[in-house]
């Protein structure tokens, strides 16, 4: 095994002792990238243990300043092996290069240099008080790690969906056991060789490679020495994770599932509005978090709209991910896409006008052994559909007409999810008035996956707990103590 394909515990790869190991197939043709070792209870207790370790060692009674010297040195080493780091991230994920080199490794490396600053200029509570004595007293708070933070990262953005967690967590001086997706194991493994050449302490960043029940995911959640836990993913691995959390009452932070809705009005500005849900439907082959499954339109503009996102998914050209024409990448993996694909299959029992798509592009033989889809676009489903109620997480969606205000904002919110939604209208009023009746955590004027790091980011009702972003990650991934002085 090559160091890629490794655990990264207390400095230093390692296969680990279970004998166990798993292959990790590319998405793209179907070959193999390698055998990755499955951890076991050793290898979970090591890396714990590690953790633990350096919190007590030269991590914790580093200076704030000195830390976040090191997380700059850490993003410098990202960018240094860009090439790397994108190479990993497309053998794993199949995301065409332009996508992958445009958004996921600088921003993996952005959530390093973000959270660092941000760390070094943030204020705490300080307040003066009377004493019945006259002499007053003083109260101030410290800001503390939390300890050893469990980070358990998905498949469909594994560098910056990790890094989001690691920056905040190592710039508040924790130490962190990082779970990658078993799909995705290469570049949170690479971040290890990265951690030591820029001179981060052993033990302060490891990783534990395997499945979640019954293997490293569950082996890390549950381990009493963990003392906080996040996690990224589906809404149902979220609940058995907060059920282990309860064992030590360990805090916990989730960013969950979604069925996230575009609101497209008749006074929108269409051209905008089609190159903005042609992404928020179809980038990253529908595989992101935050992506539109429902759209609903305002019925005098329902015909223009869905005859242009046709048209522009159509267009989206499937190929490898070097191939700079390649604008659809493949699904994760086969058993990713017979999930999608059964979707697909029940949109057309339920009677869905399939506007286009519904099954599997023919690829060049090379690639016939890849996870490749067709981006999907249905109308006439029941709002109580299961494609309408359930995420899929694939290129798809379904419009549906609407003809008043109100009746736009009761669809939107007719779903147990609450991550985030798009509206589009070039009416301010209405922008504002809209964007306060949605359920969710963020929403989106005239635009998708618009980010400020420093605003706060995560889920409403089913899909997540908590926020993260700025300050907000901070709160999370350190504790406040307060300290009374009598003067």
């Amino acid at each position: 095994m090559s160091a890629a394909a490794r655990h990264f515990i207390d400095g230093a790869f390692t296969a680990g002792s279970t004998n166990r190991s798993f292959e990790n197939f590319t998405p793209v043709d179907g070959a193999s990238l390698g055998l990755v070792p499955e951890a076991g209870e050793a290898e979970v207790d090591a890396a714990v243990g590690a953790a633990k370790a350096a919190l007590s060692g030269p991590w914790g009674a580093m200076a704030v300043a000195e830390r976040a010297e090191l997380l700059h040195k850490v993003a410098d080493g990202i960018t240094a092996r860009f090439d790397e780091f994108l190479a990993a991230e497309i053998s794993d994920t199949g995301k065409p290069k332009s996508l992958a080199a445009h958004i996921d490794i600088p921003r993996g490396a952005a959530n390093f240099k973000v959270f660092a600053d941000l760390v070094k200029n943030v204020g705490s509570e300080h307040f003066s008080m009377p004493t019945p004595d006259g002499t007053g007293a003083v109260n101030y708070a410290l800001r503390v790690p939390k300890g050893v933070i469990a980070v358990i990262s998905p498949w469909n953005l594994p560098l910056l969906l990790m890094t989001w967690k690691v920056g905040p967590a190592l710039a508040c001086g924790n130490c962190v056991v990082v779970k990658p997706s078993e799909e995705t194991p290469l570049t949170a493994t690479l971040l290890g060789e990265v951690m030591n050449e820029a001179g981060v302490p052993k033990g302060v960043y490891n990783v534990v490679h395997g499945f979640g029940p019954d293997s490293a995911g569950e082996l890390l959640t549950r381990h009493p020495d963990v003392d906080a836990i996040t996690f990224t993913g589906e809404t149902a691995t979220g609940e058995a994770i907060m059920a282990a959390a309860a064992r030590g009452v360990r805090d916990v932070s989730f960013e969950l599932g979604g069925k996230n809705p575009a609101l497209v009005f008749a006074d929108c500005d269409m051209d905008k509005v089609i190159e903005g849900t042609l992404r928020s439907v179809f980038a990253n082959c529908g595989q992101v978090c935050l992506s539109t499954e429902r759209i609903y339109v305002e019925r005098p503009v329902f015909d223009e709209f869905t005859a242009r996102l046709k048209a522009g998914a159509e267009a989206l050209t499937p190929g490898v991910p070097e191939d700079p024409d390649t604008k659809l990448g493949p699904l994760i993996s086969a058993e990713h896409r017979a999930k999608v694909m059964s979707y697909y299959a029940r949109a057309k029992e339920e009677g869905a006008e399939i506007v286009t798509g519904g099954g599997v592009p023919d690829m060049p033989e090379a690639l016939s052994d890849g996870c490749w889809i067709e981006p999907t676009i249905w109308t006439g489903l029941s709002d109580n559909s299961a494609v309408n109620r359930e995420e899929i997480f694939g290129p798809c969606c379904h419009i549906r007409p609407f003809d008043d205000e109100a009746e736009a904002v009761a669809l939107a919110n007719d779903t147990p999810y609450g991550l985030c939604c798009s509206l589009w209208t070039e009416n301010l009023s209405r922008a504002h008035r809209v964007s306060a009746q949605m359920e969710t955590g963020l929403t989106w004027v005239n635009c998708w996956f618009l980010r400020d790091l420093r605003t706060p980011f995560g889920g409403a009702k089913q899909s997540g707990i908590g926020r993260e972003g700025g300050v907000h990650s901070l709160e999370f991934y350190s504790e406040l103590r307060n300290v009374c002085v009598k003067l």
